[in-house]
């Protein structure tokens, strides 16, 4: 029943059969329309594979257990304690070209008892949370500001309120975007710049308009190209004109 996710397989994704390895089981939410190789039950919505056939939870020995979606960490984390077999569903995603967790099967006793669990201490981790956003709020507030001087440091004739904008959107908590990555939080002067020409781009050029007229994203830079470097140019000007 132990099975593998790969992303090699034919057809971007596979699951791989490892009998007797003590790898814990998968169950697969799949959208295609199969039926159990064993009973013929189907299509399943939920199925484990197994010698390389997909196989309903029943025939898996799973058809024990309840589905827990993905959602309520604590929940979740707890479900896992109180069962004694537990199974994580996974369903692949095309567009990233992996698997990617959905929730987990649990025992139905496990999971009430789970329950419980989380309505004795859900006020307290009620005030948790909040006393965790606060935090992560104050962090995030000074993380903004300091990206924000750091466009001004490298970019001294962008105007104050400018900058802050630009550092705001850029270091976005969970926005992916440049403030947030690696470079972003150690502020390198690499990403602070691109976050800086990103900016430009959208705001000062008609960049936005080219790509809602059918223009290519790359012919479309190539053409603000010029508009962006006489912005970032002037912006930094201010420096040059200070020295001396």
């Amino acid at each position: 029943m132990a099975v593998r996710v790969t992303s090699s397989s034919a057809g971007g994704g596979g699951i791989r059969p490892l009998t007797g390895s003590g790898t814990a089981p998968v169950v697969i939410q799949s959208p295609k329309k199969k039926r159990c190789a064993q009973c013929r039950r189907g299509p399943l919505s939920l199925l484990v594979m197994e010698e390389g056939v997909p196989r309903c939870l029943h025939c898996g020995d799973l058809g024990h257990l309840v589905f827990l979606p993905r959602g309520d960490t604590a929940l979740t984390r707890r479900a896992r304690e109180e069962s004694s077999l537990s199974v994580v569903v996974v369903r692949f995603n095309r567009r990233r070209s992996r698997y990617e967790r959905q929730g987990v099967l649990v025992e139905e006793a496990g999971l009430a008892r789970a329950e419980q669990r989380c309505l004795a201490d859900a006020e307290a981790r009620r005030r948790r949370r909040a006393r965790d956003a606060r935090r992560r709020a104050v962090e995030d507030a000074h993380f903004a500001e300091a990206f924000a001087a750091e466009i001004l440091r490298l970019f001294p004739g962008c105007p104050p309120e400018r900058a802050r904008e630009i550092a705001g959107y850029a270091s976005l908590r969970g926005s992916g975007r440049v403030g947030r990555s690696a470079a972003g939080r150690a502020l390198t002067e690499g990403a602070v710049t691109s976050a800086v020409v990103a900016a430009v781009r959208h705001v000062d050029t008609p960049y936005d308009q080219l790509l809602m007229s059918g223009v290519h994203r790359y012919e479309a830079r190539r053409r603000i190209a010029a508009t962006v470097e006489t912005v970032l140019s002037q912006w930094r000007r201010a420096a040059l004109g200070s020295v001396g």
